[in-house]
């Protein structure tokens, strides 16, 4: 009974770190407009766009698009691409699955290194992340999906 005062404080003290814990955003290619980790994509995709640089003639029309939801056992995927010409120039992810502390823990380091491999492929066709599997494949899937809509060939 004497340590009963201990255990009680000792408890409210975790209680009150635990739900003042504020996690710091990872470092992603994902801007916070883009979306959080985690989020619920919506329902509709941003339709293919096409700008032009009135700046010279060489240079290519910038065409951007969301690829389709992909699911997977942890959560939902979803990337968008811009490509200008024949050249990816921009891959990011708008959902990633967070719905737990290991799978935002993944995310947060698989979501930037799979935009890189794709930006370094300029394709659907990456390696995907050890230890990030599922989402990998999912990447890969909206990924692919992404550059349909936008006429991209690799």
């Amino acid at each position: 009974m004497k340590r009963a005062p201990f255990v009680i404080a000792g408890t409210a003290a975790g209680v009150a770190g635990v739900l003042s814990f504020h996690p710091q955003p990872g470092t992603s290619s994902a801007s916070p407009t883009t979306g959080a980790i985690g989020a619920k994509p919506s329902t509709t995709s941003a339709p293919a766009t096409s700008t032009n640089r009135a700046a010279s003639p060489a240079t290519a029309a910038t065409r951007t698009a969301t690829g389709a939801d992909a699911p997977n056992q942890y959560g939902d995927v979803q990337v968008r691409v811009s490509v200008s010409g024949t050249k990816i120039t921009n891959v990011t992810a708008v959902a990633l699955p967070g719905g737990d502390g290991k799978s935002v823990e993944i995310n947060a380091a698989a979501g930037p290194q799979l935009a890189q491999q794709a930006l370094a492929a300029q394709s659907a066709q990456i390696d995907g992340v050890s230890g990030a599997s599922y989402t990998s494949d999912s990447y890969k899937t909206s990924l692919q999906s992404a550059l349909d809509k936008v006429g991209f060939k690799a």
